[in-house]
């Protein structure tokens, strides 16, 4: 009798492959052998469903025949060409198995590598450093230099792993292939598995001497001197990304990256506000009331600051153009356009302590 595969799987004919996969993985968990509540037979169902569903060619024989063989072939038609998979056993790259079960390798008892992922060399480690730079180097930008222990290529054999002018010899174990198929008996039967090769752990060659300065590794831990061009403009716990500047990965794989994360020393003159710097300057009694001209520190360096006759505590005056740089859109040509933010310098009136009975009498004479 032949099967409802779509009907085991609770699709539509017309679904997608992406809803004929989500409804296995939810059916597959739910029916685990492993589980209490599993049923093995129903797991064993699921699976033939899907590996048909999903197969693009086997669901279009499937959908034209059924699933009962024999009636395909006494028909004349071309049969089922690797449904037979399923009567006794399966032939499985690796690599496909953690998308196909969505997580349920484990069912199988595999572990480890599989396929050509096995010869593909893991990409090296992202590395984070901390890096203090002072208020003016944040607001303009600086060039520093860093000094960071890291696993880098081995210098004698440039991260191949062998002595220099040592024979290369083609893996015996893998034909050079760099994986191996095995047989695995499983719940669903016998199942044929692409590994890595163990010989020559994917690379599909062995080296006749191995490096003597890094074993075979390719890979040695040195100081290394960077340096840094640190972009103006730059804030408090922003983070630099320093494209393969992270550890070396063995066997030519690219290296990882260098997260560089910025501290911006305190500097009492002033504090940062966005693209704004703010300071305060005193002025006296007199100076508030009269007017007067004052001499005012920037990241620039000094500037003449005009106050005007009844000057208020608290007042912001603003130097335009002497905060933190800034990118602003595109200008002529199209090209980026750097602005800088503002200076805002708030005053603060002294107010005078310790007047003489002289100084009282004036002040109350003149109404202030």
């Amino acid at each position: 009798m032949s099967k409802d595969y779509y009907n085991i799987l609770g699709v539509d004919k017309n679904a997608s492959p992406d809803e004929i996969k989500k409804a296995f993985r939810k059916l597959a968990h739910e029916h685990h052998p492993d589980k209490k509540s599993g049923d093995e037979a129903k797991f064993k169902e699921l699976n033939q469903a899907y590996q048909i569903l999903s197969d693009p060619k086997k669901r279009a024989q499937y959908d034209q025949f059924g699933s009962d063989f024999g009636e395909a072939r006494a028909g004349g038609g071309q049969g089922f060409s690797g449904f037979s998979d399923f009567t006794g056993g399966f032939n499985i790259n690796m690599d496909d198995l953690g998308d196909i079960f969505g997580g349920l390798g484990d069912v199988f008892n595999f572990s480890g590598q599989g396929g050509s992922r096995g010869r593909r060399s893991r990409r090296g480690n992202d590395i984070q450093a901390l890096l203090a730079i002072d208020f003016n180097e944040a607001v303009f930008g600086a060039e520093k230099e860093i000094s960071l222990k890291k696993t880098v290529k081995c210098s004698r054999c440039q991260g191949e792993g062998r002595e220099p002018g040592t024979e290369v010899i083609t893996c015996k174990t893998c034909g050079g292939q760099g994986r191996v198929t095995r047989v695995q008996r499983t719940i669903l039967g016998n199942m044929q598995v692409q590994m890595t090769c163990e010989a020559c752990h994917g690379e599909g060659k062995i080296f006749k001497e191995k490096c003597s300065a890094c074993r075979g590794a390719g890979l040695a831990q040195q100081i290394v001197n960077l340096k840094i061009k640190i972009p103006a403009g730059i804030d408090n716990n922003e983070t630099i990304r320093l494209s393969g500047q992270g550890e070396a990965a063995p066997k030519g794989a690219s290296a990882g990256d260098l997260y560089l994360k910025i501290r911006v020393n305190a500097d009492r003159r002033f504090e940062r506000d966005g693209v704004n710097i703010k300071s305060w300057a005193e002025i006296s009694f007199s100076q508030a009331a009269l007017g007067d001209k004052i001499e005012v520190v920037t990241v620039d360096g000094p500037v003449d600051l005009k106050i005007p006759e009844g000057t208020q505590s608290g007042k912001i005056f603003i130097l335009r153009g002497k905060g933190v740089p800034y990118l602003n859109g595109r200008g002529a040509f199209g090209r980026t356009q750097a602005k800088r933010g503002d200076h805002l310098v708030e005053v603060i009136v002294k107010t005078p302590a310790g007047l003489s009975k002289k100084q009282k009498e004036l002040l109350k004479e003149s109404g202030l």
